[in-house]
């Protein structure tokens, strides 16, 4: 099943334990914010923090898991075809963020997640931070941080195992005043797989 995520929306699926989720950028350099919730209790979220604590990376490496805010695995990183430059440092953009750029009222990644859930009669307390699939972020000696463009191609995807039942959430970010997206975001979407 494919669910199409629009330019600048977010949408939610339901992915159950063992199945696998593909995001695929489809016409490249498109940034996905991707969320993930227990399906039982969305008060537990993957969580890019104790991620990178599970993995002592910045980004798991295929075959490692993503963890929630409980230290249990929730998706594990299963195949990716795109250049594999992806984020878990920046927060998702919400309003105060696009204030601060002088949009008040711009579509954010926050907001989409809201909307997404809502749509299921879900609401967090919290926006957690995201996976920001094809994102490059690259950091510098220093520490410093760049915000480039995104290099995915038109088809890269990456493909995400389930752990346990899960909300998957992604958001085709709408940021259009820095550059990660080229300044034009564009669609991605969602491929729910059999399981194998």
């Amino acid at each position: 099943m494919r669910v199409i995520v629009p330019a600048a929306e977010g949408r939610a699926v339901k992915v159950r334990a063992g199945q696998r989720v593909r995001v695929v950028d489809l016409e490249g350099g498109q940034v996905g914010d991707v969320f993930a919730f227990a399906a039982d209790d969305v008060s537990e979220h993957l969580s890019a923090s104790h991620t990178r604590a599970a993995t002592s990376r910045l980004f798991p490496a295929i075959g490692e898991p993503f963890v929630t805010d409980r230290r249990r695995p929730i998706l594990t990183l299963a195949a990716d075809t795109s250049p594999g430059e992806h984020d878990m440092l920046i927060a998702a953009c919400d309003p105060a963020r696009y204030r601060d750029l002088g949009a008040p009222g711009h579509a954010s990644c926050a907001d989409n997640l809201t909307a997404s859930l809502a749509k299921l009669g879900l609401a967090v307390p919290v926006v957690p931070q995201p996976v920001n699939v094809f994102m490059r972020i690259p950091v510098a000696d220093g520490g410093r941080l760049s915000w480039l463009n995104s290099i995915s191609r038109p088809g890269d995807a990456i493909t995400f195992e389930a752990a346990m039942d899960c909300l998957f959430v992604v958001s085709a970010c709408p940021q259009d005043l820095v550059g990660i997206n080229g300044h034009k975001p564009t669609p991605l979407a969602i491929d729910l797989l059999a399981k194998e």
